[in-house]
């Protein structure tokens, strides 16, 4: 039987118990009829993404959930080009970015130019292709005043330090090289010299004449921060020879994917919140079941909830997953799809008490026909710790969805 992999994950599911819950953390608190019913058939475990007491960040979580490992993270930046819909090459430094409105003494004014919306593609368009001494720029907008900017050429480093000072009032600050290599220094000297060109190009664009004639703030400047160079790391769909597909919302989380070569499937109703339309994610998941072996289902409400120390808003978005989930199972039986092993994880832990990622390991799930199961009857961090899948680490959590897939290559005769 050829099976496929589909996976769910709750951003930041994780918890610890909380007082308002009656000293049960939000999992084990809510209502999860569908989850437990996949706990309950297949086999649980808990999973550390990275190492036991290691907090991550959702880019690192799910770069080792798709079958990566810590050396092979590139930093925020590529990530961000990626979520964004840039093809990066080896050898690539990737940045964050924001519009910024500056004076003629490149002062910060507004770090965020006025939380500008429209025309910011004008603006991207203006830099895209501009060109100093053999480095090439990419530049492409993202939301508001958010943008990515990338540097291609030869001889270039990511250790650059951030222009953005953080605060209104500052001038941009110089990059500086964070060592003593000579590419460091270099790239530093290129980034002030894009970052000047740059001012030029915005402060004269109709964009930003518009803007000044209308009272807005011109977005005349960018500001860089989380540099980040592109591995030459291969995709490891083509690695292995495998067809995979992610389904969700948040830019970074479709940044990792498409680094590693799976297909995109977002919609706008995807908000990444509470309000998200689950109905029209488990189709689209169950529509990509039939063209792919390994589908990624995303949902990013639980760890919103847990940054806002909001143990009854998690709770509440723990039962909107599990729901999900029951669309996902019923879908799959109407289509007798019976090839398709679920898999439940998370890419960390979100404790609302801490209000940030913290280094308690996450629940797992791997149900499917023909495969172990164990004595769990619910999905939660205290029952899945007694399943058979025991404690493991993320990447030992891939091998074995691949290993269902038979990709994964043999070890000696």
């Amino acid at each position: 039987m050829e099976r496929k992999i589909l996976l769910a994950i709750a951003d930041g599911l994780g918890d610890r118990p909380c007082d308002i819950l009656d000293g049960k953390t939000p999992l084990e608190y809510a209502k999860t009829e569908h989850l437990n019913y996949l706990a309950e058939k297949g086999s649980t475990g808990i999973m550390d993404l990275y190492q036991a007491g290691s907090p991550v960040g959702t880019d690192l979580g799910h770069l080792i959930l798709f079958g990566y490992s810590i050396d092979d993270y590139p930093g925020r930046g590529p990530i961000e080009a990626f979520g964004n819909g840039m093809e990066l090459i080896g050898g690539d430094v990737a940045f964050r970015c924001n519009f910024a409105t500056l004076d003629n003494d490149m002062k910060v004014i507004d770090r965020r130019a006025g939380r500008i919306r429209e025309g910011t593609e004008e603006l991207a368009s203006a830099l895209n292709g501009l060109e100093i001494d053999g480095v090439k720029v990419l530049f492409k907008e993202a939301t508001e005043h958010r943008a990515v900017m990338v540097l291609r050429g030869p001889g270039l480093s990511q250790a650059v330090t951030d222009t953005d000072p953080k605060k209104e009032g500052l001038p941009v600050k110089p990059s500086l090289g964070k060592d003593n290599n000579p590419t460091s220094k270099y790239t530093a000297v290129i980034l002030n010299k894009i970052l000047l060109e740059a001012h030029q190009i915005l402060s004269k664009h109709p964009v930003n004449i518009s803007r000044e004639k209308q009272g807005l703030l011109p977005a005349n400047g960018i500001l860089t921060r989380g540099a980040g160079m592109m591995p030459n790391i291969d995709k490891i769909t083509e690695r292995l020879n495998f067809k995979a597909c992610c389904v969700a919302a948040e830019s970074t989380v479709l940044g990792v994917a498409r680094l590693a070569g799976f297909n995109i499937l977002s919609d706008e109703s995807f908000t990444g919140n509470i309000d998200t339309d689950i109905e029209k994610k488990a189709s689209f998941a169950i529509e990509a079941l039939k063209y792919n072996d390994f589908v990624a289902l995303h949902y990013k409400a639980t760890d919103l909830m847990g940054h806002d120390n909001d143990p009854l808003g998690k709770v509440k978005a723990i039962e909107q997953f599990d729901r999900m989930l029951g669309l996902v199972i019923s879908s799959l039986k109407q289509e007798k799809m019976e090839n398709v092993v679920i898999a439940l994880a998370a890419d960390h832990s979100t404790p609302c008490e801490r209000k940030e990622h913290s280094g308690d390991p996450v629940p797992i799930v791997i149900c499917g026909k023909n495969l172990r199961k164990d004595n769990v009857k619910c999905y939660d961090e205290i029952s899945c710790a007694n399943g058979g899948l025991n404690r493991i680490k993320g990447a030992d959590f891939n091998r074995i969805l691949l290993d269902y897939l038979e990709v994964t290559p043999k070890y000696g005769n």
